[in-house]
């Protein structure tokens, strides 16, 4: 067994050293298990150093010049060579603990893919509530959260892995494939809970509260239409750090 960990990445040389060697002590998850693993980090056009921190850290760095989340994760993909395909977001801190919970999930055999709760670096009633409110609807919904999903890598490639028509809400349509094929296979797609993922609450430092309420709000009303506009989803692709 091999397990691919896919790191996409716009911008991100102040985080990508504590993600990268947070990856590299979970990834024992996969020794303990005799499996091998590989790492890489899809440089996504950044302007800084992000392409050379990887390297320094023994990634494997491809470049994806269009600078979409979507085409970042399936760039990163398209090198993987593992049977099973992790991503992980570049402000996030994988244990060895999560990554153990996915290899149980892995060798149980009836699993297509799977995500993991959350937690965030940041506190404040706010967070606090919409962290855990994510969270519930994550596992009513068995919806995935972009920060974390591991798949099995010849699924991820039957559906067509992510959709470049979206922008944001890539994972959500992910899961919604999956679980058409899941069904097809008699599998099953999972939402750990056991090791939630702390991931990076920067959006609530960088952006007023009014300008993450005016885009929820776009999303929620008009879905479609806003996923599928990159000045809509500016959130995302203003490239504030």
């Amino acid at each position: 067994m091999k397990i691919s960990v896919v790191v996409p990445a716009f911008n991100e040389e102040k985080l990508l050293p504590k993600t990268l060697a947070s990856i590299q002590t979970a990834n024992g998850a996969w020794i303990k298990r005799g499996w091998s693993s590989e790492t890489i980090v899809c440089n996504n056009n950044s302007t800084d150093r992000t392409g050379a921190v990887a390297e320094a850290a023994g990634a494997k760095v491809v470049f994806e010049p269009i600078n979409q989340i979507s085409r970042a994760r399936n760039a990163g993909a398209a090198h993987a060579t593992g049977d099973w395909i992790v991503f992980v977001d570049a402000d996030s801190q994988p244990t060895l603990e999560l990554f153990s919970a996915a290899a149980d999930a892995i060798a149980e055999g009836r699993v297509i893919a799977g995500g993991s709760t959350l937690t965030l670096d940041a506190k404040g009633w706010d967070v606090y509530w919409m962290i855990r409110a994510w969270n519930l609807i994550s596992r009513i919904n068995g919806w995935m959260a972009g920060a974390f999903i591991f798949v099995d890598s010849t699924a991820f490639r039957e559906i067509g892995g992510f959709s470049h028509e979206l922008f944001v809400g890539e994972e959500l349509d992910l899961a919604k494939k999956l679980r058409q094929l899941a069904r097809k296979q008699k599998k099953k797609l999972v939402i750990l809970n056991v090791a939630p993922l702390l991931t990076s609450a920067r959006k609530t430092e960088l952006y007023s509260r009014k300008e993450l309420l005016q885009f929820f709000l776009r999303f929620t009303l008009s879905r479609k239409a806003t996923e599928t506009d990159r000045k809509a989803c500016n959130v995302w692709y203003d490239g504030r750090r």
